[in-house]
């Protein structure tokens, strides 16, 4: 009997435990307006890094290091990746960075989903969506978004981790101004 009320000592407490996170990473992700930060991306061993910035909603603007130039624009609507010799414009809505930048729907798929710790740093949620699996990891003690994981529109397995980050700074209002085509 007494092994019983261990068990659900334990389950009630994890239980507990995964709605108080659950709790943190939402008010967190509300009080979030905008988020700055330098990155580094994974794209099928091919590996990038530069600084973003993510103005809720569907908002982000990105410059590679090191890389021809090239910058990733999305006003909410178009997304663009533009370098010296490309130029490639998708509707935000067929990427999986149009769920990813909605933070509306990050905290509506993440109060129904149970929260898995992953190397006692971060926080993991995992969101289906149609055709996408997409893994969003938050830091365990400052509840901030640290990155994702999922495949994009041309079947690349791609991670995206973010360090440095800063919120809810002034940005330029033409920051997020799809480029032109050269």
């Amino acid at each position: 009997m007494l092994r019983y009320f261990f068990i659900f000592f334990f389950l009630m407490f994890n239980s507990f435990s995964n709605a108080e996170v659950r709790d943190k990473i939402i008010k967190n992700l509300k009080d979030t307006k905008n988020l700055d930060f330098n990155f580094e991306q994974n794209i099928n061993g091919k590996i990038e890094n530069g600084n973003c910035t993510i103005e809720y909603p569907k908002k982000i603007f990105c410059e590679y290091a090191r890389s021809n130039n090239k910058i990733l624009v999305s006003n909410g609507k178009s997304l663009v990746v533009k370098s010296r010799s490309s130029y490639y414009r998708y509707p935000l809505e067929k990427t999986p960075l149009n769920l990813i930048l909605d933070k509306k729907y990050l905290i509506n798929k993440i109060s129904d989903l149970e929260a898995r710790i992953v190397n006692k740093s971060l926080i993991n949620f995992t969101i289906f969506d149609e055709n996408n699996e997409i893994n969003i990891f938050f830091d365990n003690q400052t509840y901030d978004l640290r990155g994702w994981q999922n495949t994009d529109i041309y079947q690349n397995f791609n991670i995206t981790f973010l360090s440095s980050i800063r919120k809810n700074r002034v940005l330029s209002k033409n920051l997020f101004k799809i480029p032109i085509q050269n």
